[in-house]
């Protein structure tokens, strides 16, 4: 288990979510190595034995993960390389009591993060190449909304580690890049970027299909 009252005050969320999920990798019995030179800061190469892989560890703090099109919209952006995807998250995005960590294999989040791409695109929603696709670790996976299509990935794979938050990571984690959703729930003011940031999300389109009014 992770030593959480010495590392979180040093940590942002985020990194508290990335180191957490090396740790689970290592306690699987895997040896977590970064790639020299793969321009790819999430990428990772674990070993076990003579067993080599290639993963992407990804972290949320508010459920939801994503993977961008490559420039030419024919494959994932690093996704499309890796073996396995690593999910770090919060268990719930307004009241987050627990870092979680789930291991997927990288063709079945392949097989979801076409399904979601396929059934936006065919729904018109405008997806710009390069823009990340963004999918619930935690909602059920249903045909509508469309923004469900491909998710309930931490539901299909339960966590391989579970460790508790003591509050002080999110203190952490500077307010800038807080998500949209978290802010909201909080009660706290929000920026136009931010509110058009956390509804693209929730209802799974571009950042430029949302247009926000605000009537004094």
């Amino acid at each position: 288990m992770t030593n959480v009252s010495s590392t979180a005050e040093k940590l942002s969320l985020r990194g508290f979510l990335f180191q957490v999920a090396e740790e689970a990798l290592a306690k699987e019995g895997w040896k977590v190595e970064r790639i020299a030179r793969s321009g790819k800061a999430s990428v990772r190469r674990i070993t076990k034995g003579k067993e080599e892989k290639t993963v992407s560890i990804r972290t949320s703090q508010d459920t939801w993960i994503a993977f961008p099109r490559t420039s030419d919209d024919a494959a994932w952006a690093t996704l499309a390389d890796v073996d396995f995807v690593v999910a770090s998250s919060v268990d719930d995005r307004v009241n987050p009591r627990f870092a979680q960590v789930h291991l997927v294999p990288g063709d079945e989040m392949r097989q979801r993060f076409d399904r979601a791409y396929a059934a936006r695109k065919k729904a018109g929603h405008t997806m710009p190449v390069g823009r990340g696709i963004w999918l619930s670790l935690y909602e059920k996976e249903a045909s509508a909304p469309v923004s469900l299509v491909g998710g309930g990935i931490g539901l299909a794979h339960p966590p391989i580690a579970k460790v508790p938050l003591t509050g002080q990571e999110i203190e952490a984690e500077d307010a800038d890049s807080e998500p949209a959703q978290s802010v909201a729930a909080a009660g706290a003011s929000l920026t136009i970027a931010e509110a058009k940031r956390g509804l693209a999300r929730s209802f799974g389109v571009s950042e430029d299909a949302i247009e926000i009014t605000i009537r004094g």
